[in-house]
């Protein structure tokens, strides 16, 4: 089995640089007509996966599944299989972050061999890169890839990223370490999450990993403008939408077809040179 980050390049290669998120957010699904409630779940995961079966990566927002307590985690299991019996490559969002046996414990779960597992697991670093470890160990020896937390764009990160240690910003200490994990010659599996409408990105042109982009569209990020973040070089992004593509349903093929301009808006990003 190829690390991930082979695979990744693989598909966006194939499929187009871009991550559809799955929100089932009790606004949007009441919006397409549903019930706040796990059978309104399971349909509109049943609708995101007819209209994405064609995307390169899909990132579920776990947190929007476990609302649902264990029926919640059933969809979630379920919608992550019939994506990846379609040839995707699923995301979970799950932002895991802790110490020691419990950090171990996620990692089992996101990482392992867990009905959870996915083919990458977003992660929180803030407890000190190292206390990732056990989930970064755990990935590697499934295959599988670990997006962490460097820089995001909501307000209130900004007091911890981008605080200075050691003559740089903590989000960039992230992105180095992160690099050091990327040491093979194919493309790393240990990428970053960097927001989409940041001014003062931290430098990822070192990472040899992908860099997720999330805040594409509905949260102001402009798909034309993503060229060059960071100094990220062609291949590197993976911008991440969700609303933006969500609110064109229900409608599965008008779902599909939101998807698919996005996709095409952001194919530039695949281009050499």
């Amino acid at each position: 089995m190829s690390g991930f980050g082979a695979r990744l390049a693989a598909a966006t290669a194939q499929r187009g640089p871009l991550c559809l998120g799955i929100d089932p957010h009790p606004e949007l699904m009441r919006a397409w007509g549903l019930d706040v409630d796990a059978d309104g779940l399971a349909r509109f995961s049943d609708i995101c996966v007819a209209a994405f079966s064609g995307a390169a990566v899909v990132k579920p927002q776990v947190a929007f599944f476990e609302a649902y307590g264990s029926a919640g985690y059933a969809v979630l299991e379920r919608t992550m299989a019939e994506l990846r019996a379609a040839g995707v490559l699923v995301l979970a969002d799950a932002k895991r972050g802790d110490i020691g046996s419990t950090m171990a414990a996620y990692a089992a779960a996101w990482a392992g061999d867990s009905p959870l597992a996915a083919d990458a697991v977003t992660a929180s670093p803030y407890l000190g890169f190292g206390s990732v470890r056990p989930l970064l160990d755990t990935a590697r020896q499934h295959d599988r890839g670990v997006f962490v937390l460097a820089a995001t764009s909501n307000p209130e990160g900004a007091s911890v990223q981008r605080a200075q240690a050691g003559g740089r910003t903590v989000a960039q200490a992230i992105v180095d370490a992160a690099a050091a994990e990327n040491d093979g010659p194919e493309p790393g599996s240990v990428g970053v999450v960097v927001g989409a409408t940041l001014t003062d990105p931290p430098d990822v042109s070192a990472l040899n990993g992908p860099v997720l982009v999330p805040g594409v569209g509905a949260q102001g990020g402009r798909p034309e403008a993503l060229s060059g973040l960071g100094g990220a070089r062609s291949g590197q992004l993976l911008p991440a939408v969700s609303r933006d593509v969500l609110r064109s349903g229900p409608d599965v093929a008008a779902l599909r077809a939101a998807a698919e301009r996005m996709r095409d808006a952001v194919a530039y990003l695949n281009d050499p040179g």
